[in-house]
């Protein structure tokens, strides 16, 4: 993503660290992060966006995240922001059709109409015909993640693979996702 914001200085970060961590514990839950974040809708972020970014960040595997990830978390978010407000042309909080597949082209991926009807189809989670933040913020994790893992077998890069049943199964289910 070529959309990188600087890193907020550390004071800020504590500031907004803290306030998040309700419990005080010293991480910040998957339930406290859910809390903190918008998706410009007034409704909560989408659960699954905020466990697979916790899963990015928690360095410790305790299902939470300390300051320290937290500041790279923060840094992804605000990153993910300016790259989505940048695709969403219209300025609508949400990104349709065409938006989704001008990001996906400029990311880098070459996709069918039918596969981005798919996409589509998957993330528009209250099914209007456009994505909220969090859930084109969930679209790119995966398919960023389903790429990365076909490009292993993909030694040719020609974009075709012949693995067998238990290779899929292992490759799929050892995925963040």
């Amino acid at each position: 993503m070529a959309f990188s914001s600087p890193m907020p200085n550390r004071e800020f970060l504590w500031d907004v660290f803290s306030r998040v961590d309700k419990d005080r514990s010293g991480y910040i839950s998957t339930d406290e992060l859910q809390i903190a974040l918008s998706n410009g809708t007034w409704s909560p972020f989408n659960p699954e966006t905020i466990r697979l970014m916790i899963g990015m960040f928690d360095k410790q595997n305790r299902g939470a995240v300390n300051f320290e990830d937290f500041g790279a978390l923060w840094k992804y978010v605000t990153d993910w922001q300016n790259c989505f407000r940048s695709f969403d042309r219209d300025n609508s909080g949400n990104i349709d059709k065409n938006e989704l597949r001008t990001a996906l082209t400029t990311f880098g991926y070459r996709l069918s109409e039918g596969v981005v009807d798919v996409l589509m189809r998957k993330f528009d989670r209250h099914s209007g015909g456009t994505i909220l933040f969090d859930d084109f913020i969930q679209c790119c994790i995966i398919l960023y993640t389903l790429t990365a893992s076909f490009r292993q077998y993909d030694t040719d890069q020609d974009g075709v693979i012949t693995i067998h049943y238990e290779q899929f199964l292992s490759m799929v289910f050892s995925l963040k996702i």
